[in-house]
């Protein structure tokens, strides 16, 4: 049963180092981070300061050299490999700058794959995912191929994707990056709404500081370590 005070997402005392030559490079330095529930957490820093190395491990697709993730109370660290893979896929959404969707397959296509993934298929999962393309405004997309979207679009349909089998944690590596500044702004008031208002934790990996006013926290790293943790009771971002 979910335990509404215990975060979402903690992880403690989470390290990488990678061997270079003969020394150690150590990419994260003993992070301690807990997510909540309606919490829309940025992570912010400069390049090669560990942010996407975090959500990485966060997401069960790297593995720590120390340290512990745990979901909804369970650490990722007492699966084995299937399990992982198995538990990625009904707690974890992952969005990623670059889109990832299978370019011959269309909008309704790529988001039912998701769901066949979670042994959800024929017409349920086109239905639940013309459902989640609803959700993200791209109802009247339903057929279009990733070629005749735009790149806002396409991380709209995305996200729908990501939110397939309504995953209690969503990470996205820098989602606005490659979008023209009102694009990016409609994503992030789209995070927010499927984030915060279904009671998701979302971490968000960026660079751009115009997507400060959709979170209610920022995490600042540097040198592998995280050097400020702000809470912001009031934010400017509004529902899409």
């Amino acid at each position: 049963m979910m335990n509404p005070m215990r975060p979402a997402l903690q992880a403690r005392g989470l390290t990488k180092v990678y061997a270079q030559a003969e020394a150690a490079v150590v990419v994260l330095d003993h992070v301690d981070l807990d997510v909540h529930r309606g919490e829309m957490t940025l992570l912010m820093g400069p390049s090669g300061s560990g942010k996407t190395t975090l959500l990485s491990i966060l997401g069960g697709i790297l593995p720590a050299s120390a340290g512990v993730v745990s979901i909804d109370g369970q650490s990722l660290a007492e699966f084995s490999e299937r399990e992982l893979s198995r538990f990625r896929l009904q707690h974890i959404g992952f969005v990623f700058q670059a889109f990832n969707l299978f370019p011959t397959l269309s909008a309704v296509q790529n988001v039912a794959l998701a769901l066949n993934l979670r042994g959800i298929t024929g017409s349920a999962a086109r239905s639940q995912a013309s459902d989640l393309l609803d959700q993200v405004g791209l109802s009247a997309k339903l057929q279009t191929y990733p070629a005749d979207l735009s790149g806002g679009q396409k991380q709209r349909v995305a996200i729908a994707r990501a939110l397939a089998g309504h995953p209690t944690v969503l990470l996205a590596d820098e989602p606005t990056a490659a979008l023209d500044s009102t694009s990016g702004h409609a994503v992030m008031q789209l995070m927010q709404r499927v984030g915060l208002d279904s009671g998701r934790a979302v971490v968000i990996v960026t660079h751009d500081s115009r997507m400060q006013s959709y979170a209610n926290r920022i995490v600042r790293m540097a040198d592998g370590r995280i050097t400020s943790d702000e809470r912001l009771p009031h934010f400017e971002g509004v529902s899409a």
